[in-house]
């Protein structure tokens, strides 16, 4: 039986990935790197941002300007403050749950909120937010969703994760969850190579 359910942020409950990926992408163009969108959905989502700027860097050769990840916070947050929609059936389907359910995401605690709010989830979430920025550890590394089972006060066994890039299911098996993988088309074949199970609607899961 399920008794929680852990899920990821960007892309699980809010549709912020292809607001941050366009933006990261077209400020890299400018610095003459080359990455298509649907590449940089199974590359970089999910993943800590330092991470992301690291492959860059290595496309380009060459170190990104310092203020490269100030202008990025800057300009999608920007964005997320009025583009930032639920994924389409998370409200019904948080509404028909009868056990408990967090957030845990690589992101830090203000943009967590920040989409939440904008996509009008907040209130779902309240003392139920885990960021990886809290514990220094990011997906793939387990740690985020186990301290998550932990805050909430169940066994990992009793939990699922419910995710959507490679790095978070990687995360979720490490951890020895059981992971369902929202499929967006991109992702498909990384998410059920990782161990995940695949759903493609939250009425589907």
């Amino acid at each position: 039986m399920v008794k929680c359910i852990i899920f990821d942020c960007d892309g699980v409950l809010v549709d912020t990935e292809k607001i941050g990926n366009g933006i990261l992408l077209s400020m890299a163009a400018e610095l003459g790197f080359e990455m298509k969108l649907e590449d940089a959905y199974r590359d970089f989502n999910g993943r800590n941002l330092k991470e992301c700027f690291q492959e860059i860097e290595k496309g380009i050769g060459k170190k990104l300007p310092e203020s490269f990840e100030r202008d990025y916070r800057e300009r999608s947050f920007a964005a997320f403050k009025t583009q930032v929609k639920p994924m389409e059936g998370i409200v019904t389907f948080l509404e028909k749950l009868k056990i408990p359910y967090c957030v845990a995401s690589s992101g830090p605690v203000d943009k967590i909120r920040l989409n939440l709010e904008v996509a009008g989830l907040l209130d779902k979430f309240e003392n139920k937010i885990y960021s990886a920025y809290e514990i220094n550890s990011w997906k793939p590394d387990p740690g985020i969703f186990l301290h998550a089972a932990k805050e909430m006060g169940f066994d990992v066994a009793d939990c699922i994760v419910v995710e959507d890039s490679k790095a978070g299911v990687m995360a979720g098996i490490r951890g020895g969850f059981k992971v369902y993988g929202f499929a967006n088309g991109y992702n498909n074949a990384d998410l059920e190579q990782e161990g995940a199970i695949l759903f493609n609607t939250y009425e589907e899961l």
